[in-house]
């Protein structure tokens, strides 16, 4: 990990009202790679993806102190155009949630609350974010059908291309396959593996085989700390900590 990552935390640390979340986490994320984030439920994963565009600042009994840089400056300084930081570190949830609006609309919405009217520019944005998104064959003659009849793994895909279409520079992705079957997690995986050509992309998953198949590097969380942080083959076959071992062997608890 000798670049210079495109995010770095440093000392984070988070409260829900007296719940301590995240404690002491230190961790940079390297540029133009996948990071998966993995642990047990409610170990602190999901909360630490929000941190990285601030949607935790919607909670109101949220706390937090440390630091987090993006491109070597802190997302939390008082200038800092919370619009914009999440334009360039867009978010995929864990359900597909596409706007009941037509496939198009669903694609340019993002362009057009940043200014872009001209059709034509909207059409490019559009056919690029779908295709980018792996989904342009599929939908390209029914782009004015209600996102809505798409099935579950083209929405997922709707909301990747609806997050490209603002051109972010990373991507969080907050387990974007539970919902899937295993074909359409399939599409989504071999999605991630493209989108890291041009974008940083992170996912919190449950399946530590996804964290396998489409990580180059894995963090281990527990109860609110970073356990370990590495190269997703050293964590998967060289654990240095005992805790991430069990974890991963299923010897865990």
């Amino acid at each position: 990990m000798s670049e210079t990552p495109i995010i770095t935390t440093k000392n984070l640390n988070l409260w829900y009202n007296e719940k301590h979340a995240l404690m002491d986490v230190n961790m940079g994320i390297q540029k133009n790679k996948t990071t998966a984030l993995i642990g047990p439920s409610g170990c602190g994963k999901s909360t630490l993806l929000r941190c990285f565009n601030r949607l935790n600042d919607l909670i109101g009994c949220v706390k937090i102190t440390g630091d987090i840089t993006l491109d070597n400056e802190s997302i939390h300084e008082g200038a800092v155009d919370i619009v914009m930081l999440r334009k360039r570190v867009g978010m995929v949830f864990q359900k597909p949630n596409p706007f009941p609006k037509s496939i198009y609309d669903n694609v340019a919405y993002g362009p057009r609350v940043h200014g872009v009217r001209d059709r034509k520019e909207l059409d490019v944005i559009v056919e690029k974010s779908l295709k980018h998104a792996a989904l342009w064959d599929e939908v390209k003659d029914r782009l004015n059908e209600s996102a809505l009849g798409l099935s579950g793994g083209q929405q997922q895909r709707l909301c990747i291309a609806r997050t490209l279409a603002v051109e972010p520079e990373v991507i969080l992705m907050d387990e974007p396959c539970s919902a899937l079957d295993p074909i359409a997690t399939a599409k989504i995986e071999n999605l991630i593996d493209m989108l890291k050509q041009e974008y940083t992309v992170i996912i919190v998953t449950h399946n530590m085989q996804q964290a396998a198949r489409v990580s180059d590097f894995t963090g281990f969380m527990y109860l609110g700390k970073l356990i370990e942080y590495d190269q997703t083959v050293n964590i998967f076959e060289h654990p240095k900590e005992e805790l991430t071992e069990k974890y991963i062997t299923g010897r865990f608890g």
